[in-house]
């Protein structure tokens, strides 16, 4: 394993904070739990100068008041986190807010993210390992041989541990779904990436870098057309790379997201399909609120004939006292 190389300024202290439950933004009827294991935020690392959830490595540099920087706008530059923990969560959503920059006007080469069943390790791809297992999302900024794609580009990739990525054509031969995103690299808003996976149903990824608080899709991929299974036990990870030509590669926060139904049901297959799943959960909720008002509608009738028989019965019993009493009292 692959020993860090960590150069720390500590701007903050404590632990990062995790945002608390919450209801998910794609369906009302879909709710959120953080996942702290596979989350990042400033100040990174505790008071040991440690991650507890992450391992750094490479020429990766920490600054705990503003960024982990994966490779700085110097050539020839490898660095990576990766999780300790694989992410094992059915359901989920990871948002990473990032920040691709340097000075010059050429800029190269870019950096992934990661779930793969490898960890931790360094090499060719976008510095990190290649012939991976698992999912890669390739921020290639830096065009070698791809004829008609405007760059930066977004790639995703799916590795089954044999295939090599395509290097030379920024992996045209490996793509499983992607999108230019002209304006990523040194944006005027916060640039941020939301990938949304549900088992055995869907795959998207949506990209902020146009205005804020605004998401533009990427791809929605969907099973069985498209393979988006994705290890049961993937490690979440981060990497970036230059050569002769070189960048910033910032990972400013990780926010991560286990997600599950109210229902106790499968959670739904997209934000896309959101609209339709919740007409039906919420046809089946007004179903379900008509047959409780009438079940409540029959035990109140239940409840107020028991109490005036009750009633009666009591009614009966004084005047049989009082007759009885009568009936005393007249022998004297």
């Amino acid at each position: 394993m692959l020993l860090p190389r960590l150069s720390t300024l500590l701007g903050l202290a404590g632990l990062a904070s995790i945002p608390a439950a919450s209801a998910y933004d794609g369906d009302d009827n879909i709710k959120s739990i953080p996942l702290r294991t596979h989350s990042l935020s400033p100040p990174y690392l505790d008071s040991d100068f440690q991650s507890r959830w992450f391992d750094f490595g490479g020429d990766t540099v920490i600054r705990a008041d503003k960024y982990v920087r994966l490779t700085a706008d110097r050539p020839s530059q490898q660095g990576w986190i990766f999780s300790r923990v694989p992410l094992t969560a059915t359901n989920w959503e990871i948002e990473v807010e990032f920040n691709i920059h340097g000075e010059g006007n050429l800029h190269g080469d870019g950096f992934a993210m990661w779930l793969t069943k490898q960890r931790a390790t360094q090499g060719p791809v976008f510095g990190s390992a290649d012939n991976f297992e698992g999912l890669g999302i390739f921020f290639d900024t830096y065009k070698n041989n791809r004829p008609g794609t405007s760059f930066p580009y977004v790639m995703a990739m799916m590795g089954d541990g044999k295939s090599s990525y395509d290097q030379a054509h920024d992996g045209k031969s490996n793509e499983l779904a992607g999108c230019s995103a002209r304006g990523l690299r040194g944006a005027s808003v916060p640039t941020k990436a939301r990938l949304t996976y549900f088992q055995d149903k869907s795959l998207t990824l949506d990209l902020q870098y146009k205005a804020e608080n605004t998401w533009t899709n990427c791809f929605t991929l969907t099973a069985p057309e498209t393979n988006i299974a994705i290890p049961s036990v993937a490690y979440l990870g981060f990497s970036g790379e230059t050569g002769e030509l070189s960048d910033n590669h910032d990972i400013i926060s990780v926010k991560s997201q286990n997600l599950y139904s109210l229902g106790g049901g499968s959670a739904g297959s997209s934000r896309g399909s959101s609209s339709s799943s919740g007409k039906s959960d919420r046809s089946k909720s007004s179903s379900k609120s008509t047959k409780s008002a009438s079940s409540g509608g029959t035990w109140a009738g239940f409840f107020f004939k028991t109490i005036l028989v009750l009633f009666a019965i009591a009614g009966a019993y004084v005047g049989f006292t009082i007759w009885r009493s009568k009936q005393r009292y007249s022998r004297f």
